[in-house]
């Protein structure tokens, strides 16, 4: 029940996979039995919830607290139906809750805003990197005070 950092072997897989496929050598093993090692997702009894998780739950939350009531946009970036209480409820919510609030939505088939929030939100069905891109061409950016 502990989490390992990846960042290393990630990029390694990036750098080596070909057709969305990484070499099976690559793929991390547990130090301690030898099993081959998955993404912490919390999709089943696998998740993990170490130190580390709950540092970094307790600063989401008191970054949470802390914009509450201020202007703040929720963007929601390619969130699914497997786990919509994690992000997706809890960022409708804020957003009716908090009449400053707004609620973006990009996602390729699930964009959907509720009717209580529909004033507040925009839904853009559509792949995240081509919707980024074309709100923003490659190599540009500007900062926005």
């Amino acid at each position: 029940m502990k989490t390992y950092d990846n960042e290393a072997i990630i990029k390694k897989m990036v750098a080596k996979q070909e057709n969305m496929l990484v070499p099976s050598e690559l793929v991390p093993h547990c130090p301690v039995c030898g099993a081959p090692m998955s993404m912490n997702l919390r999709a089943d009894n696998t998740f993990v919830e170490d130190d580390g998780w709950h540092i970094a739950a307790e600063r989401y939350q008191t970054f949470i607290r802390r914009h509450r009531d201020l202007n703040i946009v929720y963007l929601e970036l390619g969130v699914g139906g497997n786990t919509p209480g994690i992000i997706k409820y809890p960022f409708w919510q804020m957003t009716y809750n908090n009449p400053n609030a707004a609620y973006i939505c990009i996602n390729l088939l699930e964009a959907y805003i509720p009717a209580e929030i529909r004033e507040q939100s925009i839904s853009i069905t559509g792949d995240i990197g081509e919707t980024l891109n074309h709100i923003l061409p490659k190599g540009k950016y500007r900062t926005i005070k």
